[in-house]
């Protein structure tokens, strides 16, 4: 079977999760994949005779210290339509002309979606966010955002529309409340996979914003050996102060500081959040400002009793957290997870039924 396989460029976890996805399916199959941003340069590495993959222009957020600023995200994405308009018209054109594919995956992705729908193929959405249009949600979780919740429902609800399957990728488990939609184990990268947990003191931090100056000393107040990522990201080698030691990032490091971690200090990502729920590690997660995904990824982690959600990192909050650790351990302990059979298995099955034009 021919696949368009389109990635969002947005953050690099939808380029790490395709990955996953992208190995299964050219064991079957041809695929050619359309991704933007950053994570072109990482999917491109995998390029291969089953495997294409070809750049496209799509939209970006703009960041200052983990806050998205929005009208310069409107600004930033008005001038890269005018280059990047004509380039996704030429990617277009080769790909109906030479590629033909039959069926198209998104993983959130705009671009293949509506080539999808131009060319009457069906679509198959997967990634993680759609549980937030696609599920039910109890009022507690949504208390206080219910405005950002409507906000960003919408965008959701308009971005992948009318697909023939939607496979949501989640460790939490709401009611869903659409038909044609399965919830499965976050996709899990092989590096991970092969991570095996064991006990440490330490806590593994990543922080990229730099707008919480007293973050170094409240980790320093806590006592524990902190491994720092992202605080510091003109170092070349580690340099420590105290308890802290501040890390250039390495991802064989960083997943051995994970696995060997007490817990894990970080922003409510999902791809971070799936990884520490996989190991085992209780977390401790301050969303990004303005990012109500993550504000809902956070507040599920504390309602399954997987760690903390928390608007800042302050003494008392991080205090909480490392009291109740040997909690958070406790219920992770029942977490389980057969790598990523369940999600690859699931959509094969749905191409097959996409190839007959019928549903499970």
């Amino acid at each position: 079977m021919r696949i368009l396989y389109g990635v969002v460029g947005e953050g690099m976890g939808h380029a790490m999760r395709s990955r996953v996805v992208l190995d299964a399916l050219t064991a079957k199959h041809e695929v050619q994949v359309v991704v933007s941003g950053r994570a072109y340069d990482y999917l491109a590495k995998r390029a291969s005779d089953v495997l294409s993959v070809k750049k496209i222009w799509g939209y970006t957020l703009a960041y200052e210290d983990n806050d998205v600023q929005k009208w310069r995200t409107v600004v930033q994405n008005a001038k890269g339509a005018l280059t990047g308009l004509p380039q996704n018209i030429r990617a277009y054109l080769e790909i109906s002309e030479k590629f033909q594919p039959q069926v198209v995956i998104s993983d959130f992705e705009t671009w293949s979606y509506l080539f999808g729908l131009r060319h009457e193929l069906p679509v198959i959405s997967v990634d993680n966010m759609q549980i937030i249009n696609r599920c039910a949600h109890a009022p507690e979780l949504l208390a206080g955002c219910e405005g950002d919740y409507r906000l960003t429902n919408s965008v959701v609800k308009a971005k992948i529309p009318g697909a023939f399957h939607y496979h949501i990728t989640t460790f939490f488990y709401p009611p869903t409340r659409k038909p044609n939609t399965t919830l499965h184990p976050p996709i899990l990268r092989p590096e991970i996979l092969a991570a095996r947990p064991e006990p440490g003191q330490h806590l593994l931090v990543y922080q990229t914003s730099t707008s919480n100056k007293a973050l170094p000393e409240i980790l320093k107040r806590s006592g524990r050996e902190c491994r720092i990522y992202g605080l510091r990201r003109d170092i070349q080698s580690e340099v420590v102060d105290g308890n802290l030691r501040f890390r250039p990032f390495s991802e064989t490091t960083f997943i051995d500081d994970l696995r060997t971690s007490a817990g894990v200090v970080a922003s409510a990502g999902f791809t971070l959040m799936g990884e520490a729920v996989y190991l085992h590690r209780p977390m401790l997660a301050v969303p990004i400002q303005g990012q109500f995904e993550q504000v809902l990824n956070a507040r599920y982690l504390e309602r399954e009793g997987y760690g903390l959600a928390a608007d800042e990192i302050n003494d008392e909050r991080l205090g909480q957290f490392i009291e109740r650790l040997t909690d958070f351990e406790r219920r992770l302990a029942t977490y389980q997870q057969d790598g990523n059979q369940d999600l690859l298995s699931c959509l094969e099955k749905t191409l097959e039924a996409a190839a007959k034009g019928k549903r499970e």
